[in-house]
C-alpha cells in the first residue's frame, strides 16, 4: 500500500509540480483546493476552504505527511484588503492543518510548510538560516505565518519549514514573466539590477519537500534555495543569452513601479528588491544539488 502524502493549497505552480514528482516516486497524493473535487490520473483533489475542518480532515488521518502551499498570492497591489487576506489565508490554514493533525488517531509524522525567504527584507548581505530578519510588510507576513506555525508542539508529528527563494520552473512560476519579457526585447536590468536572486531550479525544490518528508533528521526551519544566488542583472543577461537576445536597455526604478501599477498589477517592490541568501543547513545536511549553476538551470527550463 502507497503512503499518503496531502498537499494543501496544492494546486498552484509549485503544488502540483510537487504532486505530479510524489506520484512518480509512488506516493498517494491528495490535493486540498478551493475547485472542484475530482480524480486526475492518480492524483485526488478534495475541497477545502482553508480555514475550517470538513470532511477532508479524515485525509490527514493515516496520512504519511503533510505539506502546506496555502496562502494567497503576493503578485498583486498591496491594499488594504490584499494585505489582510495573504496574512490571514496563511494564518487560519496553518491554525486549522494543527487542529486536524491534533485530532488525528494516526497522525501524519511530519508537517512540511511552505514558506518564504522574503522573511530576510531586501538585503545584499549573505543570510542563513541565522541571520537576523528583515523589515517591512512581507517580512512581518513571514514571521507571523513561522511563529504560527511553530506555536504549537506536535509531539509525533516532525514540523519542517521551508523558506522557498526564486524557484525556476517551465510553464509558469517566477520565471514565466521575466520569458515573456525577454522575448519582447524588454529583458534589461531591472532598477539597480544589483538587487540579488536567491535561485533554485524546481527540481531541486521538490527533491528538498521529499527530504523533509522522508528524513527523520529533517526538523525546524531551512532556507529552500540554491547555493549561488546572483544579481538581478546578471540573471536578466544570463536569460537573454540564453535564450538568444542581445543587450536590451534597462528599466530604471520609476518605469518599473509604473509599469507594475498600471500595467501588471502588482507590487514593484517585487522586482525591486531582493535577498542573498544559502542554504546552510541543507548543505551541512548533505543535501545533492542538481543544479547549481545558473545557465545550465535556464537552458533545461527555456
Amino acid at each position: 500500500m502507497s503512503k499518503k502524502v496531502v498537499l494543501a493549497g496544492g494546486s498552484g505552480f509549485l503544488g502540483a509540480s510537487l504532486a505530479d514528482y510524489l506520484d512518480a516516486k509512488g506516493y498517494e497524493v491528495v490535493i486540498l483546493t478551493r475547485g472542484s473535487a475530482k480524480v486526475n490520473g492518480n492524483i485526488t483533489y478534495l475541497q477545502w476552504d482553508g480555514e475550517s475542518l470538513g470532511e477532508w480532515a479524515q485525509e490527514i488521518d493515516g496520512s504519511y505527511a503533510v505539506v502546506n502551499f496555502t496562502g494567497k498570492s503576493v503578485n498583486c497591489i498591496y491594499t488594504k484588503k490584499n494585505r489582510e487576506e495573504i496574512i490571514s489565508s496563511r494564518i487560519q490554514s496553518v491554525k486549522v492543518l494543527i487542529e486536524a493533525i491534533e485530532q488525528s488517531q494516526q497522525p501524519p509524522q511530519a508537517f512540511v510548510q511552505a514558506g518564504s525567504l522574503a522573511i530576510f527584507g531586501d538585503t545584499q548581505d549573505l543570510c542563513d538560516e541565522k541571520s537576523p530578519i528583515g523589515t517591512g510588510f512581507s517580512v512581518d507576513v513571514c514571521k507571523l505565518w513561522e511563529e504560527e506555525f511553530f506555536k504549537d508542539d506536535l509531539h509525533t508529528t516532525r514540523q519542517v519549514l521551508l523558506r522557498i527563494g526564486f524557484a525556476l520552473g517551465k510553464d509558469g512560476g517566477a520565471l514565466e514573466p521575466l520569458k515573456k519579457l525577454v522575448s519582447l526585447n524588454l529583458g534589461g536590468t531591472v532598477g539597480s539590477g544589483k538587487q540579488y536572486i536567491s535561485w533554485l531550479h524546481i527540481d531541486d525544490l521538490n527533491q528538498m519537500f521529499l527530504t523533509a518528508i522522508e528524513n527523520e533528521s529533517y526538523s525546524g526551519i531551512y532556507n529552500a534555495t540554491g547555493p549561488t544566488p546572483v544579481t538581478n542583472k546578471e540573471f536578466m543577461s544570463t536569460l537573454r543569452k540564453v535564450m538568444g537576445k542581445g543587450w536590451t536597455p534597462p528599466a530604471p526604478s520609476p518605469f518599473v513601479w509604473l509599469g507594475a501599477y498600471l500595467f501588471l498589477q502588482t507590487e514593484p517592490s517585487l522586482a525591486l528588491t531582493g535577498r542573498n541568501c544559502i542554504p546552510k543547513k541543507l548543505e551541512e545536511s548533505g543535501f545533492n544539488f542538481q543544479y547549481t549553476n545558473l545557465e545550465i538551470a535556464l537552458k533545461d527550463l527555456v
